[in-house]
């Protein structure tokens, strides 16, 4: 027993020591970050504004570590509103070099700035009359020296215990990227809607898709005149098949006015005769109806339907005509799964689509003398 308490405290505090050390590490790390931050100097916004001016792309470029952290702050300029691809820089001098173009940025990265395969794209990315970025420790170096703008990474101690393995330099030169991406994305006003068209799959994809990419067209709505009975009403909505359960009610604009459900059907036949379903349906359907607008995101149109205890939501522009309806079973569907990819559009991210209330304004057309 004696032995067992001994090798259990032993396996104990060999564990606590490997987390600690773990820990250090992080510690270091992140104390690493923050001396850089305090040394980020104007060069910096020099960099943003040669982004921001960019007509072509941003052209990522690092060998080994330093490869790894530009292919993730490539896809981070990407997926924020500002095209960029990694070049690998061996593969840049066997030919990879022809896809890039006058207009383009180039930013390289090299913690010694001394890093060969990346020194000798200089030459030929200058012929090409790009400008050139640098993220290096070192502003007198070969890179530092050849570039246009140096964002400067300060000299840091690895946190390997050898001082070897890139550990507090990638770290440092993985933070300038993130906020040489997200700085420039602000400075762009990059929406949450223009992140939604670059990134439509995943979590985040579904906390950012919106009303009008899931409900139910009016083609599959029930929508009827609100000058009609309840009977009339129940006619004219029969359909075979699925169908949504609330009824959209519109008036002579196909403007929304009510909505009648199965719910305010029982109700209505639970207190009265069945000779109310002659009964004009104005006086029994729901005049305080919930309604979203297409741009409205779906967890916030869940959080509607939750609040108020309904199953059914309209979709509605801005003059008030129905577009669709949303269905809580849809949206439990899309909370779980990944959206499909939207197709192509040729509409610029921060354009919004527009809407037709096509049905509404179809099924009862305009009065004479009104505009739609």
């Amino acid at each position: 027993m004696e032995v067992l308490n001994r090798i259990t405290c032993a396996n104990t505090e060999r564990q606590q020591a490997i987390t600690n050390r773990g820990r250090s590490i992080m510690e270091t790390e992140s104390a690493a970050i923050a001396r850089a931050a305090e040394c980020l100097s104007s060069t910096f916004a020099s960099a943003i504004d040669l982004v921001l001016a960019c007509r072509g792309r941003v052209i990522v470029s690092g060998m080994g570590k330093a490869g790894l952290v530009g292919r993730k702050i490539s896809a981070s300029l990407s997926s924020t509103g500002t095209p960029s691809f990694f070049l690998h820089p061996a593969e840049a001098v066997h030919g990879d070099l022809g896809s890039i173009c006058p207009n383009d940025i180039v930013l390289l990265l090299s913690n010694s700035g001394e890093t060969e395969e990346v020194t000798r794209l200089l030459p030929t990315v200058r012929q090409l009359g790009c400008k050139i970025v640098a993220l290096t420790a070192v502003r007198t170096s070969t890179l530092g020296s050849g570039a246009d703008v140096v964002v400067e990474l300060g000299l840091h101690t690895e946190a390997c215990n050898l001082n070897l393995a890139p550990s507090c330099t990638t770290s440092v030169m993985l933070a300038v990227g993130d906020a040489l991406a997200l700085v420039a994305s602000e400075e762009r006003g990059f929406s949450a809607r223009d992140f939604a068209v670059f990134h439509p799959a995943g979590n985040l994809g579904r906390q950012l898709s919106e009303a009008h990419q899931i409900m139910r067209p009016l083609d599959e709505c029930r929508l009827a005149e609100d000058s009609l009975s309840v009977r009339e009403v129940l006619i004219s909505v029969s359909r075979p098949g699925r169908r949504t359960g609330a009824i959209m009610l519109v008036n002579e604009l196909g403007r929304l006015t009510g909505v009648f459900t199965d719910s305010d059907l029982a109700r209505l036949l639970e207190r009265s005769a069945i000779t109310a379903l002659d009964g004009p349906i104005q006086l029994v359907m729901n005049r305080q109806f919930k309604t979203v607008k297409p741009h409205t995101t779906v967890p916030a149109a869940l959080d509607i339907l939750a609040d108020c205890k309904i199953s059914e939501l309209p979709v509605i522009d801005e003059q008030n005509m129905p577009l669709g309806i949303i269905d809580v079973t849809d949206v439990m569907s899309v909370m779980s799964h990944t959206l499909e990819q939207p197709k192509q559009s040729t509409q610029s991210p921060t354009e919004k689509p527009e809407f037709e209330s096509r049905a509404a304004a179809r099924v009862f057309p305009f009065p004479k003398g009104r505009a739609a």
